[in-house]
């Protein structure tokens, strides 16, 4: 045996990779499956069809149910709730249990319930009581009930920075995400009102072919999450706000858009995603092409395969 189980701890289970700790009290049943340099603390309890990746701790009072998948480098803060039967009744089994699954790199907080059948994106970050009631994207964190995104990981907020650096003489700002810029647009304001205009090919940095318009957008939702594999985007909230996160596979940053005159530039291979819409958020967006649905790449992962690498 390559792997090490406490004396007081019971793991019935073959499939045990190299340097694995199982501690006291923990149990491991046989058709469980635990990757190596796991470090399984006292009190778990892993059921049979329950695959584990490696280099994944499993602090104490943690249950993985059947059905639940862990990626490699995942962190499961203590008493942690996993669930796999939506509507469970007892000595009533479903056909089958929902199955979970945690991605790469992907922490969860103490005491975090999720419920079965969802997906925490790679490196995303469940907040301590967290209740996820469905999939989370890559790199979010979400916290609360039910658990809504807050924010993104290792995002750089440019929220109010980015608008005032803009420097005057070209209008725009990179973020070092990419070729992603901010565009401060011009702004004529008299006793009349305010007005904002863009030029294209000129202040906004292609000639549209597409334009439409996002609103109505409950403020727990997320809008976007895709990339263009040749289709550029410029985007300016005209009423409201929305934040804007842009990833280049190596670097991530966001950006509050929450005046007319202050736009971003999106370009292909970007990947990009939309959040926290005020109630009266109103976005309007410019794309370079026709609208194609395979010109878009919707799978975080399979982006990043195509992009060449990142995190």
């Amino acid at each position: 045996m390559n792997h090490f189980v406490h004396p007081q701890g019971l793991c019935e289970s073959t499939r045990v990779g190299a340097r694995t700790r199982v501690w006291a009290f923990a149990h491991v049943l046989p058709g469980a499956t635990i990757g190596e340099d796991c470090n399984v603390c006292d009190h778990v309890f892993v059921e049979n069809d329950v695959v584990v990746g490696d280099r994944v701790t499993i602090k104490c009072g943690v249950q993985l149910w059947d059905g639940v998948r862990v990626g490699n480098d995942v962190f499961i803060g203590p008493n942690a709730t996993f669930t796999n039967d939506r509507f469970p009744r007892s000595k009533a089994y479903p056909e089958q249990f929902a199955q979970t699954l945690l991605e790469d790199h992907v922490s969860i907080g103490a005491n975090a319930t999720l419920l079965p059948g969802i997906t925490i994106g790679r490196n995303a970050m469940v907040g301590a009581g967290a209740v996820v009631t469905r999939s989370v994207p890559p790199n979010a964190i979400v916290v609360g009930n039910p658990a809504r995104i807050v924010g993104y990981v290792n995002a750089k907020s440019e929220a109010a920075a980015a608008v005032d650096a803009v420097p005057p003489e070209t209008g725009v700002r990179p973020l070092g995400v990419g070729e992603v810029g901010v565009h401060r647009l011009p702004r004529v304001a008299d006793m009349r009102g305010s007005l904002s205009v863009g030029e294209f090919e000129r202040t906004v940095p292609f000639a549209p072919r597409r334009y439409f318009v996002v609103f109505d957008v409950p403020g727990r939702e997320v809008r976007g999450e895709h990339a263009h594999r040749e289709c550029h985007q410029f985007l300016v909230c005209v009423r409201g706000s929305v934040a804007v996160l842009v990833d280049d596979g190596l670097r991530r940053a966001e950006v509050l858009l929450d005046r007319p005159d202050v736009g971003i530039h999106i370009p292909p291979m970007i990947w990009g995603t939309q959040y926290r819409y005020s109630d009266d958020a109103v976005l309007l967006v410019f794309a370079s092409h026709y609208y194609d649905p395979d010109e878009y790449i919707r799978d975080y992962a399979t982006w990043l395969l195509e992009r060449g690498g990142g995190r």
